[in-house]
């Protein structure tokens, strides 16, 4: 059973330009000029129940947009959605009933009462009884920890008690399907840990379905088998995690230490022999080498720069999910 199913979706925005000078104002009055800016490119797209799904991209790539296409906040230009089996904006009213969503950065509990009066207001509009509340919100609560913060106002709270708060708000109604968008902007790495382990185990014992849109890639990672990569409005990717890691780039990392400072144009001659691209580290005296090919390749590269510089420390490591995703939009290792 498809939950979500998006068939050449499209949104459109215009886009004012005004001309330069008194005489380009002045006709400004009269006639205007417009630009149609294609958010999301025909998109199509199917995620069954159950599934944890990461939709990624960079900012601009059309994920917000796409979001609030499939959550009913905006109208789609053209083509045909349907969530758990409505259209998002038609049937609006009966349609939210079935979604949670979290926003990373807009709150949906009211920021000057209590969190427990906020979840009380969210259980009235979802029309949700008094058992199935109790039941269902006792687990959410003891599981995200948050018991000690339902009698203080929301403006009170860390970012990273808020966010726990609103995901709890997100499940009053035990949704089947669950948009996150952003949700772990900001946190430290305990609350992020937290929340990963709540969203597992819901996906577990409820089978929820959730749709996450993040620039943590750790996120992705932690939670998500497929992914779904936008870019310019047009999905590129659409498969599972591991291949992507297996088929598009392959290879390791090699940080090295150098004792002295070293130019990278050293670097690159040391290395013309190999399928290897150079990057700063997090210091001066720091390089990264991303290096294609299999372990013989890395000895070799080793070698050759040890044999050159000085070193103090080198670690190899796997290529990160980040590196691969930055690889795919620099130089179009993806064609859509």
């Amino acid at each position: 059973m498809n939950v979500i199913e998006v068939n050449k979706l499209r949104k459109e925005f215009k886009s004012y330009s005004s001309r330069s000078g008194l005489k380009g104002a002045f006709r400004d009055l009269f006639t205007r000029n417009y630009k149609v800016l294609r958010a999301v490119d025909d998109i199509s797209l199917q995620i069954k129940e159950g599934e944890m799904v990461g939709y990624i991209g960079e900012n601009g790539a059309g994920k917000s947009t796409t979001i609030k296409m499939l959550t009913g906040i905006l109208t789609p230009t053209a083509g045909e959605v349907r969530v758990n089996g409505m259209d998002p904006h038609r049937e609006r009213e009966k349609f939210v009933r079935t979604i949670g969503v979290v926003f990373g950065q807009r709150s949906q509990l009211w920021w000057d009462i209590a969190v427990q009066e906020s979840f009380r207001l969210l259980k009235k509009v979802y029309k949700v009884s008094d058992e199935d509340y109790n039941t269902h919100m006792k687990e959410v609560i003891e599981t995200l920890e948050i018991e000690p913060l339902l009698d203080k106002p929301v403006r009170k709270l860390s970012l990273g008690q808020r966010m726990r708060c609103e995901l709890a708000a997100a499940l009053i109604h035990n949704p089947p399907l669950l948009f996150l968008d952003e949700p772990t902007i900001g946190l430290d790495v305990l609350v992020k840990m937290k929340i990963r382990a709540f969203l597992k185990e819901i996906n577990k014992k409820y089978k929820t379905t959730i749709l996450l849109t993040t620039h943590d890639l750790a996120d992705i990672e932690a939670l998500c088998d497929r992914v779904v990569l936008l870019d310019e409005g047009k999905i590129i990717y659409d498969g599972r995690l591991d291949e992507l890691q297996k088929n598009w780039v392959e290879g390791k990392q090699v940080h090295f230490e150098f004792q002295e400072l070293v130019e990278v144009s050293s670097l690159e001659e040391l290395s013309k022999d190999f399928d290897v691209k150079w990057r700063p580290g997090e210091r001066k005296n720091q390089w990264v080498a991303t290096v294609e090919g299999d372990d013989d390749a890395v000895s070799r590269l080793m070698s050759q720069v040890m044999l050159k510089h000085a070193i103090s420390d080198v670690k190899i490591n796997q290529v990160s999910t980040e590196e691969i995703i930055r690889n795919i939009y620099e130089e179009g290792i993806i064609h859509g």
